[in-house]
């Protein structure tokens, strides 16, 4: 029986380390030929697999899938399109199988987050439902940190580290102001559910910055914050807050909702900061700055955890061990042995237990006036925060690798999604 080729591809909101997972899938099926063909990447995520628009990774030098572990964003490109269930778009699901068929595919590797390891698991049931074999393996991603069973998710570490690293930078900067200026410096940071990226931001307490932090899990009260902020400016001369994008009114609203969905239906966020300031502005009368980290935040590879690095890489290349054992329907998992000194090992979990299911900040991780993060908190995030995994430098900037992406021939014809 020949042997299969595998398709990986990326979904979801890109990380400064993603592609490191997709170096771990690549380099590892490249060193058992003997058992699998070559690694289709789909050009967009999943699409790529509907639309038959296949990427060769064979044409890559190794130099240049190496170069992988230290560019930032989806080298391959990727998407937000959730797969239907099989009961209402088969149509879907029978193109996968022309596809897969038409490219002798056996295994499917699917790097993403919440929504990713959804469309894996449905993607891992072609084999009962309709008699295709397959292997699907999630390579679990996301900076929202919110997948759950794993410690920590690929991308995260190094989103907490440039959250972290900006907030004590413009805080010394706000510091220095102060005494006649600007007394109030907000930062936005992603986060719909969950506050772990804003949860990295607290750890600038330890060095002296009155920050306080608003967090998705704990409802908004703007009188209980404003007395906070007013009580860190009077004490310090200033205050540093902190803002998840998904946080909300105690009636469900969010801070930053602008009243459009994306394409998975989630309420698109955006513009927590300007109100938070505002807010104070009005209230206390403070002057302010404020910013949005956005892309930046999720695009920093130049101050990437090395942690960080090294589990997306793992996790990349535990996805093809986890295949070649003919294991299907599972992630890969970083599992904490011990947070001083930090250890862990790489475990495996039921895709069945973690599609759609959200990983919420611990109530224990949070102080109890709800502004700020507990010391079992810092020993959570410090370890994966730690290292520096510098990209190589010409001219002043990193050296970022631009794959050739060169197409696979179709076979079928076209597919409208």
């Amino acid at each position: 029986m020949a042997k299969k080729n595998a398709f990986y591809a990326q979904s979801g909101g890109v990380t400064a380390v993603i592609n490191a997972s997709a170096c771990g899938v690549i380099e590892t099926a490249r060193l058992h030929k003997d058992k699998i063909g070559k690694v289709y990447a789909g050009r967009n995520g999943i699409i790529g697999a509907l639309t038959e628009d296949l990427i060769d990774t064979s044409k890559e030098s190794d130099a240049a899938i190496a170069a992988l572990r230290s560019t930032p964003s989806g080298a391959f490109g990727s998407c937000r399109f959730k797969l239907k269930s099989l009961e209402a778009n088969k149509r879907e699901y029978a193109r996968l199988i022309e596809v897969f068929k038409a490219h002798n595919i056996g295994y499917f590797f699917y790097n993403g987050g919440g929504d990713s390891a959804d469309t894996c698991f449905k993607v891992s049931q072609l084999s009962e439902a309709m008699g295709y074999p397959i292997q699907a393996i999630h390579v679990p991603k996301t900076v929202d940190n919110d997948l759950p069973i794993t410690d920590c998710c690929p991308g995260f570490g190094s989103v907490a580290k440039y959250i972290a690293v900006s907030t004590l930078e413009a805080s010394f900067d706000v510091k220095s102001m102060a005494k006649t200026s600007t007394k109030i410096f907000v930062l936005e940071v992603m986060g719909r559910h969950a506050g772990w990226i804003a949860a990295a931001g607290g750890l600038v307490e330890d060095h002296g910055i009155p920050v306080v932090v608003l967090f998705p899990e704990v409802e908004f009260d703007q009188k209980k914050f404003l007395a906070k902020v007013d009580k860190n400016v009077k004490e310090h001369g200033f205050c540093t807050i902190v803002v998840s994008e998904g946080c909300h009114y105690p009636d469900g609203r969010f801070l930053a909702e602008q009243g459009t969905r994306d394409a998975f239906g989630h309420a698109q966020l955006g513009g927590a900061a300007p109100v938070v300031a505002n807010m104070i502005k009005d209230a206390l009368g403070y002057k302010f700055h404020w910013a949005v980290a956005d892309y930046l935040q999720r695009a920093a590879r130049h101050v990437a955890s090395k942690t960080d690095v090294k589990q997306a890489y793992q996790l990349g290349k535990a996805a093809v061990d986890l295949a070649l054992k003919g294991r299907n329907s599972v992630m890969p998992t970083v599992d904490r042995i011990s947070d001083e000194p930090y250890k862990y090992k790489i475990g495996v979990a039921d895709l069945k237990d973690v599609a759609n299911v959200e990983k919420m900040m611990p109530k224990s991780f949070i102080t109890k006036d709800g502004f700020g993060i507990t010391e079992k908190c810092k020993r959570y995030l410090v370890p994966l925060i730690q290292g520096e995994d510098y990209p190589k430098y010409k001219d002043g900037l990193p050296v970022y690798v631009t794959l050739k992406n060169v197409a696979v021939p179709k076979k079928l014809g076209d597919f409208k999604i």
